[in-house]
């Protein structure tokens, strides 16, 4: 059997369809804390101008182990206008200002790392908000381009002579792709789904003539927040996602406020992975940490996965809707 640099480049470039179980897309287990990364109807869902950025180290032990860092930026753009409303004290009606806005922008910026092949793309956002009494659902369009990459220096081969060495086998590679998400929140609950890589563009590297699509993927999440006393508050929190073969995997937690200003989390994830999070706020700076443990053979060979979360959100009161307490 030939093994040469065809063979290396189609093991290379297998993992766009076996990465995380099926999964091609990185795996985050902070996404409420950063959902906007997952669907892109949250950017500005909140009222606030936020900017995040996420580190990613799975399966620490391992050599060449996936890496992801990603920083993004997301805010509403508001709109100046007026209401009439009936004076509680006069019988005429009063002209009172007021500041809306329903249309929120977003972008950021990913590099996502796995052995010799890595990925790093740029997403810019658009979402739409209709605010219905105490309640409100959201809407996001976003285009991203990707860049492929294996790195060939690093490679070897099982033989000298191969008939690819001269076929000017080109390392890099450009996707461009759609995402498309809708949100409802409350006070108390969020859910929402939302479709990655619409398109299915179809990546080719190499002098092979094989073609490889970047599957659709699809999430779902949500959650119930449940007052226990005045400080302390439980919420409930499910990730659901597959791809366009129907692979699915989830994630199964909740986590537990103190004062909006700490928690803590524990989740199970359906391949195996038990998941802590931990916490905290300060004014508008936010910071979590997440640590996987897997319970799979994998755990022989590694020490977990690492993920640390730093955001920090701003705008006055106006960019803020009383009825999102979570934030």
């Amino acid at each position: 059997m030939r093994s040469g640099r065809k063979y290396i480049i189609l093991l290379l470039l297998a993992f766009l369809c076996t990465k995380a179980s099926s999964q091609q897309l990185p795996t985050f287990s902070q996404y409420v804390l950063n959902g906007f990364i997952l669907n892109p109807a949250m950017a500005g869902f909140d009222g606030y101008t936020a900017i995040n950025t996420t580190a990613r180290q799975q399966w620490i032990g391992f050599g060449d182990a996936p890496q992801t860092v990603s920083a993004s930026w997301q805010t509403r753009l508001l709109q100046k206008s007026y209401r009439i409303v009936k004076s509680p004290v006069r019988s005429r009606n009063m002209l009172l200002p007021s500041t809306k806005g329903r249309v929120g922008l977003g972008a950021y910026v990913i590099n996502d790392a796995n052995g010799n092949v890595a990925r790093t793309g740029m997403q810019f956002t658009y979402s739409y908000h209709l605010i219905m009494d105490y309640h409100q659902l959201s809407f996001g369009l976003a285009g991203k381009i990707f860049q492929y990459r294996i790195a060939e220096e690093n490679l070897t081969y099982g033989r000298d002579v191969d008939p690819l060495v001269n076929a000017g086998i080109k390392e890099v590679g450009y996707t461009p792709d759609v995402d498309f998400g809708m949100f409802w929140t409350n006070t108390y609950y969020f859910i929402g789904a939302s479709v990655n890589n619409l398109l299915q563009s179809s990546l080719k590297i190499g002098g092979s003539t094989n073609e490889y699509k970047i599957l659709r993927h699809y999430w779902i999440m949500g959650g119930y927040r449940f007052e226990l006393t005045r400080y302390v508050a439980l919420e409930p929190n499910v990730l659901l996602k597959t791809t366009e073969k129907w692979i699915p995997q989830g994630d199964i937690g909740a986590k537990l406020y103190y004062k909006e200003d700490y928690w803590a989390g524990l989740a199970f994830r359906t391949d195996g992975s038990l998941i802590t999070q931990l916490g905290m706020k300060a004014d508008g700076l936010f910071i979590g940490y997440a640590f996987d443990y897997s319970f799979s053979s994998i755990q022989r060979f590694s020490y977990g996965s690492h993920e640390i979360s730093i955001s920090y959100k701003f705008g006055d009161n106006a960019r803020r809707y009383r009825w999102l307490r979570r934030y």
